[in-house]
């Protein structure tokens, strides 16, 4: 059952490279989408470029997908803390509208350019690109 507060946003094709040996979507691949997608939203709403995964929750896994199925994943904020993201992972089939796997608990940390935790001071979500770092490669390659 989806939460109401997710909007999917983003959504994969299932390849056959994404399967694992029984023909349904490795959750090897699944989690790899999922953390980049958590981490492309962590930088949105902390305007960051450096922000890690810190810790993730039990991963239910609901149900599957199999080749040529489309999915989609809805992440949400569900609390700012003073250096940190948590959100809500959802993904579901877009097909069958059915739930394929949850995670209730998602947080990142906001790193300053000493690679410590840093306050990023939001305590909202934004849903426009005001938040979106302009300078993400200079923090990693500073000009001399």
């Amino acid at each position: 059952m989806s939460n109401g507060d997710i909007t999917f946003h983003t959504r994969k094709w299932v390849r056959p490279e994404d399967l694992n040996a029984n023909g349904t979507l490795f959750g090897g691949s699944l989690l790899r989408w999922i953390d980049e997608e958590a981490a492309i939203y962590a930088i949105v709403q902390l305007g960051n470029g450096l922000a890690v995964t810190k810790y993730m929750s039990e991963i239910n896994f609901v149900s599957s997908a199999v080749q040529g199925d489309l999915i989609e994943m809805g992440l949400t904020a569900t609390h700012f803390g003073r250096t940190s993201l948590t959100m809500r992972a959802e993904v579901r089939n877009m097909f069958t509208r059915e739930s394929i796997l949850t995670i209730e608990k998602i947080v990142f940390v906001n790193l300053g350019a000493d690679g410590k935790p840093a306050p990023h001071g939001y305590d909202t979500i934004t849903y426009d690109r005001d938040r979106v770092p302009t300078k993400h490669l200079e923090q990693f390659h500073p000009q001399d």
